[in-house]
C-alpha cells in the first residue's frame, strides 16, 4: 500500500473515522488516538517493535474496536529537514506496516517531539520512571496533533 499526503488520506477516510498515530521508535512504537471528529490526539498506549506480523495484528485490532481507517506515521526529519538514515527507516517501516496491516497512512514530519513531550513533563515534575513509560505514546499524540491541527486549518 502507498504512503499518501495527508490531506488526500484524510478526504479518503469516511465520516467519523478515527486516526491512529504512530511514533516508531527503535525499541518501541507510541500509539495515539484521535477523536472521531479528528480534532484531538490522546495518548493510547505503546508496543515493543518487535515481529511486523505481530505489531500489525495489534494495529488491525486497535482500528476495529476504536473505529480507526487510517495511520498518520511519524517521519523523523533531520533537523535541516532532509531525510536522513532514520528517516529512511521510517519510511520503509511505514511501507511495510501499511502493507501488513491494510491501513493508508501519511507520515508527518515529528522532529522534537519526544524533545517536547519530556520538556513537559519535567516542567509537570512527572518522575524520571513515569516518563520513561509515558513518553511514546505522548510522543505520538504530540505528532498526531500537529497533523490534526494541518487538517483542521486546510479544511
Amino acid at each position: 500500500m502507498t504512503l499518501f499526503n495527508l490531506t488526500d488520506l484524510v478526504a479518503a477516510m469516511p465520516r467519523n473515522a478515527r486516526l491512529i498515530g504512530l511514533d516508531p521508535g527503535s525499541r518501541i512504537v507510541g500509539i495515539a488516538l484521535s477523536d472521531v471528529s479528528r480534532r484531538l490526539a490522546s495518548p493510547y498506549g505503546a508496543m515493543k517493535r518487535g515481529k511486523l506480523t505481530e505489531m500489525a495484528q495489534t494495529l488491525r485490532e486497535i482500528a476495529a474496536k476504536e473505529g480507526a481507517t487510517a495511520l498518520v506515521i511519524g517521519l523523523p526529519l533531520s533537523m535541516d529537514g532532509t531525510l536522513g538514515p532514520a528517516a529512511q527507516a521510517a519510511r520503509d517501516w511505514a511501507h511495510a506496516i501499511t502493507f501488513a496491516t491494510g491501513l493508508p497512512a501519511a507520515m508527518m514530519d515529528e522532529r522534537l517531539s519526544s524533545a517536547a513531550v519530556n520538556r513537559a513533563m519535567i516542567e509537570a515534575d512527572v518522575s524520571r520512571g513515569k516518563r520513561a513509560a509515558r513518553v511514546d505514546a505522548a510522543a505520538a499524540s504530540y505528532m498526531l496533533q500537529a497533523a490534526l491541527d494541518i487538517i483542521t486549518n486546510a479544511g
